[in-house]
């Protein structure tokens, strides 16, 4: 495929010899004659008859998850280097591995211990925990995906490639996104999925691993309507991690343990305990009590506030900007409610300069013009598959842990956004989270500048009520940083007053 690209890929990688070939594309041995390494570059694969408009959309969907997926640190997720775009076609740069993946190890040596399997799921699901967290879905957790490198690390492998942001089925453009006996049977059914559905993959996977078969075998047509229809055979070789498996197997979402509980699990096997699961296999999973929107969690911590004598009700109400004394009940959001409506036309032309025709994603929008744009977008946790169904606490509780991430700031970076004309990979520096909360109940910046100091753009995570929300304003153009900021507060705060009237 690259015999014509033999030299260089953006005059710096030089490709030597493929490593391997699957379904979404090749992977490269390659050298980065610049830092004087080798790295592994993988050519995306573009399905065959996709027009010019659905191939330029495609295109621009990987590398934005690519670009977003860099973003993500994390010692058990391989390292994203650069995404380039050549002859039409993504390939993205990886740190380089020694090792072999789950699927030969399987292979060669047979099934392995279930102490040692629930070790290396609970490092895997670790992992899967916090890409989640920053809004990224793998969508193909297999043993083919998961890398034991040489030095004793765990990876998980071609993380978020397969994702295209914005998809509503496992299918795009005839490509069967996943393979089947490791997806999850509500993708299977048509839905998007969420964070519990790489849970069910990470379950699937791990029985291959300690039975030494996958959990639904045949044809491929047969796997997927097993896979709809059928429990998977009980493990006869995971002791204690069975019961865990099945719970995680659960073919409803709503009956898989929540990621905090299945890491729980998982390390109490691998450190030699028996936990107590009451879904152990042959036992019908019943779905753990659901998150209702109610005020049920009023009266239990108001026992606890009156014993410290702090009105309860504190909690709930907004401060308003000075001179204004009014008090407002923070919105419930109940259902899905449309971003693109949170600024009027007249606003996005205000902020940005220019009218911007609104480009609506999933949970997202997005308003841009040469050299500035606005994006908006609904974020969510680990646990929950949609931003709408948080409720108070788990919104704090999620803002909490983003602004933790921008903790350790300021640290290099790099960002991109083609839809301004930024289509360039560029150099910059994100600041530490700065807290803003004039943009809403509570609220923190981050702005990225270059390396001489320009402004670039900020990010503003914001939460209204029970929805946690990130604005990324960006002006190429900016007269400071602290200018652009100011600028991206009043717009989250503008975007938070919309959302307020839709919920």
């Amino acid at each position: 495929m690259a015999e014509s690209l033999r030299g260089t890929l953006a005059s710096r990688y030089h490709l030597l010899r493929p490593l391997g070939s699957g379904g979404m594309g090749t992977v490269w041995l390659a050298r980065d004659s610049v830092l004087d390494r080798e790295v592994a570059i993988k050519e995306l694969r573009i399905p065959d008859g996709l027009g010019d408009r659905e191939r330029a959309e495609l295109v621009a969907r990987v590398m934005r998850e690519a670009e977003v997926t860099a973003r993500v640190r994390h010692p058990g997720i391989v390292a994203l280097h650069d995404v380039l775009l050549q002859d039409g076609r993504p390939w993205i740069v990886m740190e380089l591995l020694h090792g072999h993946d789950l699927a030969r190890q399987i292979a060669t040596y047979g099934p392995l211990p279930y102490r040692q399997v629930a070790d290396l799921g609970a490092r895997l699901l670790d992992a899967l925990s916090a890409t989640h967290a920053g809004g990224v879905q793998h969508r193909d957790v297999k043993p083919g995906n998961v890398f034991l490198c040489a030095d004793g690390r765990v990876l998980l492998t071609d993380f978020g490639i397969a994702r295209q942001a914005g998809q509503a089925s496992i299918t795009e453009a005839g490509l069967l996104v996943g393979s089947p006996g490791f997806i999850a049977p509500e993708r299977l059914a048509g839905e998007p999925g969420g964070p519990a559905a790489d849970l069910w993959s990470l379950a699937a996977t791990l029985y291959t691993a300690v039975e030494g078969v996958a959990p639904y075998q045949g044809p491929r047509a047969e796997v997927i309507r097993a896979t709809l229809t059928q429990a998977a055979r009980p493990p006869v070789l995971a002791g204690p991690l069975g019961p865990v498996l099945a719970w995680m197997m659960a073919r409803d979402p709503a009956g898989r343990p929540d990621a905090a509980t299945a890491l729980t699990l998982l390390r109490q096997v691998a450190a030699g305990g028996t936990p107590s699961v009451d879904h152990g296999p042959g036992i019908r999973v019943e779905p753990p009590p659901r998150r209702r929107r109610t005020w049920w969690w009023i009266g239990a911590a108001a026992a606890v506030v009156v014993a410290a004598a702090v009105p309860l009700t504190a909690q709930l109400l907004r401060s308003e900007p000075p001179g204004d004394s009014t008090r407002r009940v923070s919105p419930a959001f109940e259902r899905a409610v449309d971003l693109c409506r949170s600024l009027s036309a007249g606003q996005v032309r205000r902020i940005l300069g220019a009218p911007a025709q609104a480009r609506p994603g999933e949970a997202s929008c997005q308003w841009a013009v040469t050299g500035a744009g606005i994006a908006l977008s609904a974020e969510t946790d680990s646990d929950t598959p949609e931003p709408w169904a948080l409720d108070t606490a788990a919104a704090h509780t999620l803002l909490e842990g983003l602004r933790r991430q921008y903790a350790s700031g300021p640290r290099d970076r790099d960002w991109i956004w083609y839809e301004i004309g930024l289509d360039r990979r560029s150099q910059a520096i994100e600041s530490a989270a700065r807290d803003v909360p004039e943009a809403a109940d509570e609220a923190f910046a981050v702005d990225l500048t270059t390396p001489e100091g320009k402004a670039q753009a900020t990010v503003v995570y914001f939460r209204l009520g029970d929805l946690v929300a990130r604005l990324q304003y960006a002006d190429l153009d900016a007269k400071s940083p602290a200018d652009l900021r100011d600028r991206a507060v009043a717009a989250a705060a503008s975007a938070a007053e919309g959302l307020r009237g839709l919920a």
